[in-house]
C-alpha cells in the first residue's frame, strides 16, 4: 500500500469523525436546522427622502442640543441591528421617486417613476399587504402625510397613477386594511372631493371606527377597524406642532404608531404595519434645515415605539430604512461650524410658516424683525430685500410641496452662513441609503442589497410563499 494515501486517508478520516462521528455513521439523513426565528410580526418603518446627511444632522441636534444620540444611531452604537446599504433604483431611473420605491418593497419589483406596483407592460404586482391580508395577518399603515400618499400605497394597492388619490382612498376601503392613520380628508370627505363622493360613509359601512383627532387615539375599540385622518393634506411638521397650540390636536407619528400596534398586537396571525416619516422629505425639498431635523427625530421617537415592543415581544422584525435619498444635506467645514450649527436650536417653526407670514406690504425692518423672532438670525439689509423682491410676484397657489412658490431657496443660503449646512439640490437623490434590521429575521440581511430585496426578506422571514399568499 501507499503509506502517503493512507495517512492522508486516514488523517481526513478520523477529521470527519473529530468534528461529528454521528453524521459520518448515522443511516437516517441529518435535517440542518433553521438558523433563525421565524417572525410573526413586519413593522417596515420608513423615513421618506432620508440621505445619509439627515441622519447625522439629526443625531448631531441631538447630542449637541437635548444631551442624547438619536434613537436610530443608538441602536448602531448598542450593536443591536443588523445593518446595510440599500440601492433605490427604480425601473426608470438610478434616482426614484417614492412610488416607485414603495413598490419595490411592496411588489418586489421595480416599475417606472410614478406608478404603484405595475410594470412596463400592465403587470400587477401584489402587493405585500395584500398577501400578508391573504395569509390571516391585520395589515395597516400610519403616516404624516396623506395615508393616500405614495409610500403607504406602495405597500397596499396597484395603480397607473400615484396621484390617483381620490380612488386609493376607496381601494383600501375595498380590501379592507385593518388600520389606516395620516392626513388627507380633502380624498374622503365629499364637500371636498370633486365626485362629492363619502368615502367616510363608504368606510362606516364597513365597519370602520373614524378618528378625527389626537384625543380620539385613547377611545379604540379593538374590534374594529381604524380609519384616523387628522388634517386636510398632510399632518402639521413637528416643530410647528411642538410650538403653535392650534396644531396640537393632530397626533405626533409615535403616538399614532403606538396606537396601532395596541390595537393588532393580539391578533393570533399577527400583524404587519408601515410607519412613514413622509413630511422628512417635504422637508428636504424645501431646504428647510428645522423642519427635516425634527421631522426626523420624530420619526426615530416612533423607531423607538417599534423597537421596545419588539425587545418585549421577541416575534417582531422591524426593518429601519428610506426610500430615497433628497436633497443631501450636511455641515459644511469651518473653524465655527459647530458653533453655526448648534444655533439651529433657536429655530421655532419651519421656514414654510415663516416664509408665509411675510407679505409684500412689510418693510425692511419689519422682515429683519420677523426673521430675528423666529429663527435668531440678524440679516443683513441686503439680505432682507432679496427676500422681499420675491413676494411682488409670489404665486402660492399649485405645487404638491409649494417648494418652488416661496423663497426656500433663497432664505435656506441666508440660513446656510449662519448655521453651516448645505444641501445640493432641492429634489431625490440617487443614494446608497441606510438600513437596519432588529428581530427575527434580520440574519437574512445582507451587506448591500437591492430595494426589491426587502419584499422578499419579508417573505422569508416570516414563511410566507411570494406566489400562493399561504403560509
Amino acid at each position: 500500500m501507499n503509506r502517503r494515501k493512507f495517512l492522508k486517508g486516514s488523517a481526513l478520516l478520523s477529521g470527519l469523525f473529530a468534528i461529528n462521528p454521528v453524521n459520518v455513521l448515522a443511516t437516517e439523513p441529518v435535517v440542518k436546522p433553521k438558523s433563525y426565528k421565524k417572525a410573526k410580526n413586519i413593522i417596515f418603518m420608513v423615513s421618506d427622502g432620508m440621505s445619509s446627511g439627515t441622519l447625522a444632522l439629526a443625531n448631531l441636534y441631538s447630542q449637541n442640543i437635548l444631551g442624547k444620540s438619536g434613537n436610530w444611531i443608538n441602536l448602531y452604537k448598542e450593536n443591536k441591528v443588523s445593518r446595510a446599504l440599500m440601492d433605490t433604483a427604480s425601473a426608470s431611473s438610478i434616482v426614484t421617486d417614492s412610488a416607485a420605491a414603495s413598490s419595490s418593497f411592496g411588489g418586489g419589483f421595480r416599475v417606472k417613476n410614478g406608478v404603484l406596483n405595475i410594470g412596463a407592460n400592465g403587470e400587477r404586482y401584489v402587493p405585500i399587504w395584500q398577501k400578508f391580508k391573504k395569509a390571516g395577518k391585520k395589515t395597516g399603515c400610519v403616516t404624516t402625510v396623506t395615508i393616500t400618499h405614495a409610500t403607504p400605497a406602495g405597500f397596499c394597492i396597484n395603480s397607473a397613477s400615484r396621484n390617483a388619490e381620490p380612488e386609493i382612498a376607496e381601494m383600501y376601503a375595498e380590501i379592507g386594511f385593518d388600520v389606516m392613520m395620516g392626513g388627507g380628508d380633502e380624498f374622503f370627505n365629499p364637500a371636498k372631493r370633486e365626485d362629492k363622493k363619502d368615502v367616510y360613509g363608504l368606510y362606516k359601512q364597513k365597519g370602520y371606527q373614524i378618528l378625527k383627532n389626537r384625543s380620539d387615539l385613547q377611545n379604540i375599540d379593538k374590534s374594529k377597524p381604524v380609519l384616523g385622518v387628522f388634517n386636510t393634506g398632510a399632518l402639521p411638521y413637528a416643530i410647528d406642532r411642538a410650538n403653535i397650540a392650534a396644531l396640537q390636536s393632530t397626533p405626533t407619528l409615535a403616538e399614532m404608531a403606538k396606537t396601532a400596534i395596541d390595537k393588532m398586537k393580539d391578533h393570533k396571525e399577527g400583524f404587519v404595519l408601515q410607519i412613514e416619516g413622509g413630511k422628512v422629505d417635504w422637508s428636504a425639498h424645501a431646504n428647510d434645515v428645522a423642519a427635516l431635523i425634527h421631522d426626523q427625530i420624530a420619526f426615530e421617537e416612533a423607531v423607538k415605539v417599534a423597537v421596545d415592543f419588539a425587545e418585549k415581544d421577541k416575534n417582531t422584525l422591524v426593518i429601519i430604512t428610506t426610500d430615497h435619498g433628497n436633497a443631501n444635506p450636511g455641515t459644511i467645514y469651518g473653524a465655527d461650524a459647530t458653533r453655526n450649527f448648534n444655533t439651529i436650536a433657536h429655530y421655532k417653526f419651519t421656514n414654510e410658516y415663516i416664509l408665509n407670514a411675510i407679505h409684500p406690504d412689510f418693510n425692511l425692518q419689519q422682515t429683519k424683525d420677523w426673521i430675528y423672532e423666529t429663527n435668531a438670525i440678524s440679516l443683513a439689509d441686503d439680505e432682507a430685500k432679496s427676500l422681499l423682491s420675491f413676494y411682488t410676484s409670489l404665486d402660492k397657489e399649485g405645487g404638491l410641496y409649494n417648494y418652488k412658490k416661496l423663497p426656500f431657496k433663497l432664505y435656506s443660503e441666508i440660513q446656510k452662513k449662519h448655521n453651516s449646512v448645505g444641501w445640493i439640490s432641492m429634489d431625490h437623490s440617487g443614494d446608497y441609503v441606510e438600513l437596519a434590521m432588529y428581530g427575527p429575521g434580520s440574519e437574512l440581511l445582507k451587506p448591500f442589497v437591492k430595494n426589491t430585496d426587502l419584499h422578499y426578506i419579508m417573505l422569508e422571514a416570516t414563511e410566507l410563499s411570494a406566489h400562493t399568499g399561504k403560509l
